[in-house]
């Protein structure tokens, strides 16, 4: 197999974009003839690349494994007609695949199996997917040959950057994603951009910062405007899961004069980082500075939304996210649904942004943040918007994972998830089970270790574990799981009894761990 143009170095940025815009309208084609028809014959060419800043990813440990998230997009296959080309970087492990492939109900695994092509770069070096894949014309012209008929394909990515624009166009695909171009609508500074216009709720602060000196003066009309302010938040534009985040402790005297040295003693989500190390990337890719929200009963959910290439905003789902980490703004896993005292407010919140975000062109999955807080438990929550993700997020997988295993559909008045026999399905889901115990534990291991102790999940019960990032297991003591049951009890019982299962056969014959790491949100 030889490679075949086009080559990557052959297309200007200037034929890039207008290709590109050629094959939109392709996108909205083979969508609407998705949604009139069930069967219809496509191809998925999914890639899965963290394109973001590697600083930033560098703080996830196993971050490459991450790229197995989006197996659960698995799903697609159950249309007997489609196809699919999976990408990774480094080899997935057959085991995995057949895990996966016995939840796919009414499905032989060998027929989807045979509709699937996996390819990988085998590249564990810390950068993005696309950019090892563009490298590669040997796995570009691998991945054309997997496409049955370009006319009827798109191409699904974590997140959308000119790598991924650039890939499509010489898949001759259009990319089920944002553009490109209006990524900056995702940046913190675009978010709170946005959220004016749709006339939504947002914390006091400032937006467009670059300097140190840029964030010291916010803070200090932060201060002037709010006096009883005692924490102010600073974000970096293009950081994710909370980790870009840090908190500063404002003074409550002469803050116009100490207000510098209250930033030097800056308290990071990551024990990692320096003031030094943290403004120099804030230099790079800017920032924002917000009050932080003080009450004694605070809860950070978000909303999963899609806008279709017909400009249809969708909701998906809302979620209570978990947070941990040292101040506590890091993202660790989420419950599904959010709380019903605010879940359908926070859903129509969304769907004032969805519309902004499709009058600008944005054709996405995308997540917005909130933040919801009261002073008195019989008080109505208040709300605010903190963040739009125009990308997949912690909340995307575990909800594809509910669907891969029910096939069943959210009633948007509710905001409730309802499966083919009628039940209100729940869940728990993390991406953080980590401990020192886990290290060493092969797929095989923990596929025994659910076998033996009955945690999958069971399609007569509608009830059960499904895990992912199986493959950063051995290695990083790390893997993540999707809880699923029919009320919030039986799942947090179940959450419980699994860890409690993988902690003790994970322990057996090894020495005692005095300090076994993060288990994961209780």
């Amino acid at each position: 197999m030889n490679p075949q143009p086009p080559f990557p170095a052959e297309l200007s940025p200037e034929d890039e974009i207008a290709q590109f815009e050629a094959l939109k309208p392709r996108l909205q084609q083979v969508w609407q003839s998705l949604v009139d028809r069930d069967e219809e014959a496509y191809t998925s060419v999914v890639v899965p690349s963290l394109t973001l800043d590697q600083s930033e990813l560098r703080k996830l440990p196993g971050a490459s494994f991450y790229e197995e998230r989006l197996l659960f997009l698995l799903i697609r296959l159950r249309n007997p007609r489609a196809r699919m080309v999976f990408v990774t970087s480094q080899p997935v492990h057959p085991l995995v695949l057949e895990y996966y492939f016995q939840f796919l109900a009414g499905i032989p695994a060998s027929h989807a199996r045979a509709r699937l092509t996996l390819l990988c770069a085998y590249d564990a070096s810390p950068r993005s997917l696309t950019e090892k894949i563009l490298e590669r014309p040997r796995l570009l012209q691998r991945i054309r040959e997997g496409i049955d008929d370009r006319a009827r394909a798109y191409l699904t990515v974590f997140n959308s950057t000119p790598l991924e624009r650039r890939l499509a166009v010489l898949l001759d695909i259009p990319l089920n994603g944002v553009d490109p171009n209006l990524i900056h609508l995702g940046t913190k500074s675009g978010s709170r951009r946005v959220f004016r216009e749709a006339g939504v709720e947002l914390p006091l602060g400032f937006e467009d910062l670059r300097t140190e000196h840029d964030v010291e003066s916010a803070l200090i009309e932060l201060k002037t405007r709010r006096p009883r302010l005692r924490r102010a938040v600073v974000k970096l534009n293009d950081s994710f899961s909370g980790e870009g985040n840090g908190i500063v402790r404002i003074p409550e005297e002469d803050y116009r004069t100490t207000m510098r040295l209250a930033l030097r003693d800056i308290e990071f989500s990551v024990p990692t980082e320096t003031p030094d190390l943290y403004f120099d990337k804030f230099a790079r890719m800017g920032g924002i500075v917000e009050e932080f929200i003080e009450a004694p009963e605070k809860a950070s959910p978000s909303v999963q939304m899609r806008i279709s290439p017909a400009g249809e905003v969708l909701p998906i789902s809302t979620h209570d996210q978990l947070l941990g980490g040292t101040s506590g703004q890091v993202f660790l896993g989420c419950v599904f649904p959010a709380d019903k005292d605010y879940r359908v407010r926070i859903q129509e919140e969304a769907l004032k942004i969805g519309r902004v975000l499709a009058a600008h062109g944005v054709v996405s999955r995308f997540g917005v943040d909130f933040l919801v807080w009261r002073t008195d438990p019989a008080a109505e929550w208040s709300v605010a918007a903190l963040e739009i993700n125009l990308r997949m997020g912690g909340t995307t997988h575990p909800f594809l994972a509910l669907q891969f295993l029910t096939g069943g559909t959210l009633d948007p008045a509710t905001g409730l998830y309802l499966s083919p026999s009628g039940h209100t399905k729940y869940y728990r889901a993390t991406d953080n089970l980590h401990s020192e115990l886990y290290r060493g534990l092969l797929p095989e291991d923990l596929i025994e270790i659910l076998t033996v102790n009955k945690l999958h999940y069971s399609h007569g019960t509608e009830s059960g574990v499904l895990f992912h990032l199986i493959g950063a297991l051995s290695q990083f003591g790390k893997v993540g799981l999707t809880a699923i049951a029919n009320s919030p009890e039986e799942v947090d019982d179940l959450y419980r009894r699994t860890l409690a299962v993988l902690n003790r056969e994970a322990g057996l014959g090894r020495p005692p761990v005095r300090d076994p790491g993060s288990m994961g949100p209780i």
